[in-house]
């Protein structure tokens, strides 16, 4: 499940970078009320540790990826 919650952040994260590198428009920030907007620093936070967390999928064995969603 903490797998599913963090791919999730993850692709919040991709899209927001995205819309950022393409078209110069931080999402989460004009959703939240600016990058210094606590919730804001809240939801980069998550996707940063979102992304920490994915970096074990990388290590792990796809049997115990598979196991894991079953």
């Amino acid at each position: 499940m903490l797998d599913r919650i963090s791919l999730i952040f993850i692709i919040i994260g991709a899209l927001n970078w995205g819309s950022v590198g393409i078209f110069g428009f931080d999402f989460v920030a004009w959703l939240f009320g600016g990058q210094g907007a606590t919730v804001s620093r809240i939801i980069y936070a998550l996707v940063g540790l979102a992304g920490i967390w994915c970096v074990s999928l990388l290590f792990r064995s796809r049997h115990s990826v598979l196991d894991d969603e079953i």
